[in-house]
């Protein structure tokens, strides 16, 4: 049974079954389960962990997850979570968008590391990563051990077909797949591109508003989590894990995918960025781009993150007296940038969609030669009114270790730097 309907709300608890009568009343774990089905806890966070962030559902299955055969190692090249193989560059990296495979390649397959940093070991860091498809899994499911994964689709739609309900995404919104959670991709558009990060930290969450208030930014309530749907398939599977940085496969004699009723607050769940509630300056000066976070994984330093997902979304630029692009900056923590949509305000050029940056720990970056003269003269008594555009930054405390693949890619843009050759000496000091 399919269903592509969703419950609203970031973290709440939900109760959904796909067969009326399934889920228990007053008990997580009957004796017997209705209609025959296994319950099974998934737990996202420690059991002791507070309630306010604790993170578990109750499953009730056709079959438990323990039925497959045994793992042997599986090799996917293009995938993996050693950082250690070259070393993190200083320097600023750009890349054209990921080429879009011609032989089949299906998600899994067409996974691409770019960097990352920290290790699923640590339960720290993240990993960064690319996919193109134009096949969708058949008889093939996944699951991660190793982190939640954020996947930001570019080009072409994304039907995930999880264990709690089906997703879809469309280029401008965003799913999370818990860490665990088994699913597989089909593809609508038969070809797809986008964006992967892979968390190994704290789970993403909202972030708090502070003097904002209670309202802006992300609202809780247009996350969506889908209602419990299943499959009961018998035949010959394959269930592929990605454990400890490595990836595993298993023969398994029916689908994963079997869960007919499903309470708790640990399930997958998509966001429309389309929905973000932009926050800015009328008045003078540029805010930090922390305005434009959408989700964040906590570290164990207060007011630093583990990781943060933010978004560069149309907006208004109305600030006066103000350089109104970002401006040129160095950071402590390191970015790493695509294009969904559009064109991106600080670039003029070379930052297409399905590209992506890299920017590391202390390394300058900022405005185009081009943008920069732009901004420079432009007439502040009009709002700069941006549109058709959608980018989105994952941003690091720890530096991120670009792969061999990435720096030798024949679409990374070694001539990057060169976009800031025409920024001239204009200093012209006052004579005595």
């Amino acid at each position: 049974m399919v269903s592509n309907a969703y419950q609203s709300g970031f973290g709440n608890e939900f109760a959904t079954e796909a067969v009326p009568g399934t889920l228990p009343v007053g008990r997580n774990s009957p004796q017997q389960v209705a209609h025959g089905l296994y319950a099974e806890q998934l737990t996202g966070t420690a059991f002791t962990a507070p309630r306010g962030s604790n993170r578990r559902s109750w499953l009730y299955r056709i079959r438990p997850a323990a039925m497959h055969g045994e793992f042997t190692p599986f090799e996917q090249p293009r995938l993996h979570s050693d950082f250690s193989r070259s070393a993190a560059s200083p320097n600023q990296l750009r890349w054209d968008p990921l080429p879009l495979p011609t032989a089949p390649t299906d998600f899994i397959d067409g996974l691409y590391t770019m960097g990352g940093n920290g290790s699923a070991e640590a339960h720290t860091g993240a990993g960064i990563h690319l996919y193109a498809a134009n096949a969708d899994m058949r008889g093939r499911y996944f699951y991660n051990a190793d982190g939640e994964l954020l996947i930001v689709p570019q080009l072409g739609r994304l039907r995930l077909r999880t264990e709690l309900g089906v997703i879809e995404i469309e280029p401008q919104q965003i799913a999370v797949i818990p860490r665990g959670v088994r699913f597989a991709v089909e593809l609508p558009d038969g070809q797809a591109r986008g964006y992967v990060c892979e968390n190994f930290g704290a789970l993403l969450k909202l972030p708090d508003l502070g003097p904002i208030g209670s309202n802006g930014l992300a609202n809780p309530r247009d996350f969506e989590t889908p209602v419990a749907a299943y499959e009961n398939l018998d035949g010959q599977f394959e269930l592929v894990a990605k454990f400890q940085g490595r990836l595993w496969r298993a023969d398994i004699g029916h689908s994963p995918l079997d869960v007919v009723g499903w309470h708790g607050n640990y399930a997958p769940y998509r966001y429309d960025l389309r929905h973000f509630n932009t926050i800015g300056s009328i008045s003078h000066d540029h805010p930090d781009p922390s305005i434009f976070l959408v989700l964040h994984s906590a570290s164990d330093t207060p007011g630093t993150s583990n990781l943060d997902f933010v978004i560069f979304p149309p907006r208004w630029l109305v600030a006066q007296n103000t350089f109104r692009p970002p401006w040129f900056h160095r950071n402590i923590a390191s970015e790493f940038m695509g294009l969904i949509h559009g064109a991106y305000d600080a670039k003029a050029e070379g930052f297409v969609p399905g590209g992506a940056s890299m920017h590391n720990c202390m390394t300058g970056h900022g405005p185009d030669a081009a943008t920069f003269d732009k901004a420079s003269h432009a007439d502040l008594s009009k709002p700069d009114v941006i549109t058709d555009t959608m980018a989105f930054m994952f941003e690091t405390r720890g530096v991120i270790c670009p792969t061999e693949q990435a720096m030798d890619a024949a679409h990374r843009q070694r001539g990057y730097q060169a976009c800031w050759s025409g920024l001239r000496n204009n200093f012209t000091p006052p004579k005595a």
